[in-house]
């Protein structure tokens, strides 16, 4: 007779033995050899020592799945006990897939659901730095927060800095309301909302208040060295050409960078050029730096959105096309003194 004890310590023990113990009895009946008890955040196993060291790696399996996902379904529970005809989980097969980036609160599936954002995540694999440029609605922050999860759920980075420049589009900082923080949360926003897809609520306040997860203004990079991080650069557009030369000589060991922007909305004053035009340009020949240029097929907000861009694209080609030809017009026009 052999006997193990197993510990949940890391994990929620409700989410592990399942409403009403439910979960808790497709192990027992898939163990029927063994008596397996439950004391707390503890299982016990007895019962003959090749039986037991079976149930001790699968269950070694579903803890590592949860601590990895958040939520675990009762089919995705039982797959994982059981074996396919490889001899293989297909549960973990499938969770390799880059088409799952991340399990969010109550199972949800965050899925890379573009061609361009299926090449983010297999090009994040291979490479520490990606400029992720494209127009809005195409999923660059959204896909970008869900493999920075993923790798702090994977235990491939210690933390998730998400930063943005605190640039005024339209609007005036200083009028806003309330202390620094409030007034560059409204600015950060869109951050915390993709957060909240991918991590349950009571998680991400823990991971806010030791620091695992930080989100600040990229002003507040300055003079830091982020090691073993996931960094995102998001509306990158916004940064000049010194603020992105600063963000990315920050960047430190083991560290992943994913700087995301839209080179269509430039919010910087007339007198200031964007500095993520000049870098996509002067780093792309750079091994370990791959970049991914998205468009409207990787539309995935309303239907309309394609078609807001594109007629945005059509009036800007138009006026390009206008530009030039004043320019042209101009060159030819007859210089002082001579005869027209």
């Amino acid at each position: 007779m052999t006997e193990a004890i197993i510990n949940l310590d890391t994990v929620n023990p409700i989410e592990f033995f399942g409403v009403n113990n439910s979960k808790f009895d497709i192990l027992k009946r898939k163990f029927p050899l063994l008596k397996i008890l439950s004391r707390g955040t503890q299982i016990k196993l007895s019962g003959q020592a090749d039986e037991v060291t079976n149930a001790q790696g699968r269950i070694g399996q579903l803890i590592k799945y949860l601590e990895r996902n958040g939520h675990l379904s009762e089919n995705y529970f039982a797959e994982i006990l059981g074996e396919d005809e490889t001899g293989e989980s297909q549960v973990t097969e499938n969770e390799n897939n880059n088409d799952i980036l991340v399990f969010g609160p109550n199972g949800k599936v965050i899925r890379a659901k573009t061609q361009n954002q299926k090449l983010m995540a297999s090009v994040s694999e291979k490479n520490d730095i990606i400029f992720a440029v494209g127009p809005a609605g195409t999923g660059k922050t959204y896909t970008a927060v869900a493999l920075a999860v993923r790798a702090l759920k994977n235990k491939s980075v210690r933390k998730i800095i998400l930063t943005r420049p605190a640039v005024e589009a339209g609007e005036s900082l200083g009028f806003l309301p309330g202390d620094l923080k409030e007034k560059i949360d409204p600015y950060l926003r869109p951050l915390y909302d993709a957060l909240d897809d991918m991590i349950p609520s009571d998680k991400l306040s823990y991971y806010m208040a030791n620091r695992i997860i930080e989100i600040a203004p990229l002003a507040y990079m300055r003079g830091r060295t982020l090691d073993n991080a996931f960094i995102i650069l998001d509306e990158a557009q916004n940064s000049t050409d010194l603020q992105l030369k600063m963000f990315l000589t920050r960047i430190g060991a083991h560290a992943k960078a994913i700087i995301t922007g839209d080179l269509s909305q430039v919010d910087l004053p007339k007198n200031q050029k964007s500095g993520l035009l000049k870098a996509t340009k002067i780093l792309k020949d750079i091994d370990g730096i791959a970049q991914i240029q998205l468009d409207e097929a990787d539309v995935v907000r309303h239907r309309l959105v394609k078609q807001i861009i594109r007629a945005y694209d059509k009036e800007q080609e138009q006026e390009e096309k206008l530009e030039l030809e004043n320019r042209e017009r101009f060159r030819n026009l007859p210089k002082n003194g001579q005869n027209s």
